[in-house]
C-alpha cells in the first residue's frame, strides 16, 4: 500500500465511482479497483476505507476496505451503528418487516429506534406501538415534520451515532430528515390509487452534521432475510424471550409451538412483557429461516 494512502469514508457511490470524504470535510472521486471484484466485495456507503485522491483532475483509487463493524444488505450500507426504522400510520405499518430488520439489526450489534412519523395524524400509534414491543428494548418515539414534537429527542438520540433511516416506502423518511438537518431531498405523496409511498430515494447516500452521521435510503415494502441462519438463533434477536431462556418444558426451545413453552404461555396470558402478535410474527421469521436453512445445499 502506498505510502500517499488517506483515509475516508464513502458517503456515496453511482456505479464504479465513488464519493470519499476526509475527516476535514474535503470530497474526492474514486474508483474501486479489480481486486474488490476478484475478492466478492462491493463497496458500501459508510465503508471506512483508505483511497488515493487523483492528480491534475483525474479521479483516485480506492485501495483499501477497513473491517465493518456492521453490513446492511438491503438497504446496501456499512458500518451503521442505529437502526432508525420509520413508520407511519398510513401506508400502514408493515411491522413483520420492521422484526426482520430488527433481527438482522440485533444480530449485528446495531441499536433500533422505532421512529412512529407523522404523529399530527394520528397520536395514538406512538403508545400503540411502545404497548407492542414493550419487552423487547426497542426504543419507540412519536415524531411529526409538521409540528416539530418529538424532533429534540430524536436529535439527541442520533448524536455519535452513523444512522440509517429505512422503512417503507411513503414513512416520510425522507421528510423528516428534511426537518431535523434543514435539507432538501426530494420527497414523495403517498399514491391514492394503490396507498403506497412514492419511492423518491434512488441510492443510499451519507450526510455529515456534526458528530451525527446519517443516511436517507430506498424505501421498501418487501424485505427476506438475506444470510442464512441457525434457526435455533432467531429467538436470541428478541429480548423479551431471554426471561425464560432454559425454564420451558423441553430443551432446547425454538418458542414455536412446544409443549410447555413458557414464552407462549407468557404472550397469551397478556400479563407479561412478550406481545402475541410479535411472538406470532416471530415464528412467521422463524419458519423463513427454516425454509431457507433446510434449502441451504440445493
Amino acid at each position: 500500500m502506498s505510502e500517499a494512502a488517506r483515509r475516508g469514508t464513502l458517503v456515496s457511490g453511482i456505479g464504479s465511482f465513488y464519493t470519499v470524504l476526509e475527516p476535514d470535510g474535503t470530497r474526492y472521486t474514486v474508483r474501486a479497483k479489480k481486486k474488490f471484484r476478484h475478492q466478492g466485495m462491493t463497496p458500501m456507503v459508510g465503508d471506512e476505507v483508505l483511497f488515493l485522491p487523483g492528480a491534475g483532475g483525474e479521479n483516485g483509487w480506492l485501495e483499501e476496505i477497513l473491517p465493518r463493524s456492521s453490513v446492511c444488505v438491503r438497504p446496501p450500507v456499512a458500518n451503521i451503528t442505529l437502526l432508525m426504522l420509520v413508520v407511519c400510520p398510513e401506508p400502514a405499518p408493515d411491522l413483520l418487516l420492521m422484526d426482520r430488520l430488527m433481527v438482522q439489526a440485533r444480530r449485528q450489534g446495531i441499536r433500533v429506534c422505532l421512529v412512529a412519523s407523522k404523529s399530527d395524524l394520528d397520536p395514538s400509534l406512538a403508545p400503540t406501538l411502545r404497548e407492542e414491543y414493550r419487552g423487547s428494548d426497542t426504543l419507540v418515539t412519536g415524531v411529526s415534520s409538521v409540528t416539530g414534537e418529538g424532533l429534540d429527542s430524536l436529535l439527541s438520540l442520533m448524536h455519535g451515532e452513523t444512522c440509517c433511516f429505512a422503512g417503507q416506502s411513503g414513512a416520510g423518511k425522507s421528510t423528516l430528515i428534511n426537518r431535523l438537518f434543514g435539507l432538501n431531498l426530494e420527497t414523495g405523496e403517498i399514491s391514492e390509487k394503490i396507498r403506497r409511498g412514492k419511492n423518491t430515494t434512488r441510492r443510499a447516500e451519507l450526510f455529515v452534521s456534526g458528530d451525527i452521521r446519517f443516511l436517507d435510503t430506498a424505501g421498501f415494502s418487501l424485505l427476506e432475510i438475506q444470510e442464512i441462519m441457525d434457526p435455533s438463533e432467531v429467538r436470541l434477536a428478541y429480548p423479551e424471550f431471554m426471561p425464560y431462556e432454559g425454564t420451558c418444558r423441553f430443551q432446547p426451545c425454538l418458542h414455536d409451538r412446544e409443549p410447555g413453552c413458557r414464552v407462549r404461555m407468557a404472550a397469551e396470558s397478556g400479563e407479561e412483557d412478550v406481545s402475541i402478535k410479535r411472538l406470532e410474527r416471530y415464528r412467521e421469521i422463524l419458519q423463513e429461516v427454516r425454509t431457507a436453512w433446510r434449502e441451504r445445499y440445493d
